[in-house]
């Protein structure tokens, strides 16, 4: 009876240290790496893109934060300089794109450049049906799960969540697991988004502010007006449509 008792104490010990453990705010910086050859490659190469794709960078790496405590998330263009910056056509869509997600009453409000156009879209919290899938990473010293969905009908997303940060975010628009998504891909559009550290601190209030300069719209809308803006580049226009869909 005794050693139950004993087995049972440490048991407890370690159940509560494990939720000592959980994080509940903080600031998580993402590097978001874009293999800048393979977007050139889907799209119809000539000579001239040929030539263009031997001068530049292979990647191209931003930097973004997110501030986040049990209820609202904030994601934004970091401090840190980016890598190998490529704009060939001015500033494209998701380049510097602006996301405030209040958890607790379900909506979201982004600001989001395409080509020099801010769009204001406010709308409720995504949902994505997600599937989890048995493999684990350790991300910025987390233990994290895998789990894959789809947006825009068919386009694969895979991201990685940890548990001990019970809050329900991740880079961009995407949220809905049970944890925070410390890495995101999105094979189709060659970019990765991985989380490069987590520092535990408080937020701000003024962290979860966000500029409301830009034509007011809801994400549906914005993807109409994206697809009928570029309905004549081809394959940019629905890859520009994914790009906005983040």
């Amino acid at each position: 009876m005794k050693k139950i008792l004993v087995i049972l104490n440490v048991l407890l010990l370690i159940a509560v240290a494990g939720k000592a453990q959980f994080v509940m705010s903080g600031k998580i910086e993402y590097a978001r790496k874009i293999n800048v050859h393979a977007q050139m490659e889907d799209m119809e190469e000539n000579e001239w893109m040929q030539k263009i794709k031997s001068q530049i960078p292979k990647f191209s790496t931003a930097y973004f934060d997110m501030m986040f405590d049990s209820g609202r998330v904030s994601y934004k263009p970091g401090t840190r300089e980016t890598e190998n910056a490529i704009r060939m056509f001015g500033s494209g869509p998701a380049t510097d794109n602006i996301v405030y997600t209040d958890l607790s009453a379900k909506n979201v409000k982004s600001l989001k450049t395409v080509y020099e156009q801010k769009y204001l879209v406010q709308d409720s919290l995504r949902k994505l049906q997600w599937k989890e899938k048995d493999e684990i990473r350790i991300i910025a010293g987390y233990k994290c799960h895998k789990a894959v969905s789809i947006i825009c009908d068919t386009v694969y997303v895979v991201a990685f969540y940890a548990e001990d940060i019970p809050v329900s975010g991740g880079p961009e628009m995407f949220g809905g697991l049970p944890g925070m998504i410390l890495e995101l891909a999105v094979p189709r559009l060659h970019t990765t988004w991985v989380a490069t550290k987590v520092d535990l601190k408080l937020p701000a209030a003024t962290d979860f502010t966000i500029p409301e300069k830009g034509k007011k719209t809801t994400q549906k809308e914005l993807n109409e007006t994206i697809k009928s803006s570029f309905k004549d580049w081809g394959k940019m226009a629905e890859r520009n449509v994914w790009w906005v869909a983040l």
